[in-house]
């Protein structure tokens, strides 16, 4: 090996090791995120965290207090009590409100983050190319791994409907699916499609995740392996 190309391969290493920081730091982002949309969906799902009627059935506020103090002025004539509705229980005063912002901000990382992962696994590809590394296919296979794993993730059923869905949820799904007005589970066959959905999906892309992180890893493996027999 010539001394220019020992430079090179020295300035292709560096580019590896910046890269391969932000992987594993997108990686730990990206697992956070999944980890917080998860448990969101079992804590409504479980009735920790209840939906609203209004929430349900978007219906304004102000008809609800017009129809209140309606019932208000005809019970007061019959001097009848009228009890205020109870509120939901919440945990640790989390209420659905919150939730349903925490899932949009979610959403919104995980996406950015995917993406740029995505997009380390392709520069990381590249740069083995050029620079002549070793590990092509692990590297490809890493690439195609997050690939997939973006394309599964998107929120296709935001542009499409019901035809294609992604493994994000919206905050709507989950009144759709979980709220008060929800239509429920119609059988065994009913009750798999629902926990595909919102448990199934996201398993998948953890796997998906977790394959192009090792996939990786053994990218950086045998770099070091055929640097030390050259």
């Amino acid at each position: 090996m010539g001394k220019s190309d020992l430079l090179d391969t020295t300035d292709c290493l560096e580019a590896v090791g910046v890269f391969r920081g932000w992987k594993n730091f997108l990686f730990v982002v990206i697992a956070l995120c999944l980890l917080l949309l998860q448990v969101s969906f079992w804590l409504v799902n479980t009735g920790y965290i209840k939906i609203g009627e209004q929430a349900a059935t978007d219906k304004p506020a102000v008809a609800d207090s017009n129809a209140v103090g309606m019932a208000a002025e005809v019970n007061e004539g019959l001097k009848v009590t009228v009890q205020p509705p109870q509120q939901h229980r919440a945990l640790f005063s989390i209420t659905f409100k919150h939730l349903a912002w925490l899932v949009r901000i979610v959403n919104v990382v995980l996406v950015l983050a995917a993406t740029l992962y995505c997009m380390t696994m392709l520069f990381g590809l590249k740069i083995s190319l050029i620079g002549r590394l070793g590990g092509i296919s692990h590297i490809s296979r890493a690439f195609f791994l997050s690939l997939v794993m973006l394309i599964l993730l998107l929120p296709w059923q935001s542009v499409f409907g019901c035809v294609v869905v992604g493994a994000i949820y919206t905050p709507c799904e989950l009144v759709k699916c979980c709220g008060p007005g929800a239509a429920g589970c119609c059988g065994i066959f009913g009750n798999i499609l629902f926990y595909f959905r919102f448990s199934g999906y996201w398993l998948l892309i953890v796997l998906l995740l977790i394959l192009s992180q090792l996939r990786s890893a053994r990218w950086t493996k045998a770099i070091l392996r055929r640097l030390e027999v050259i």
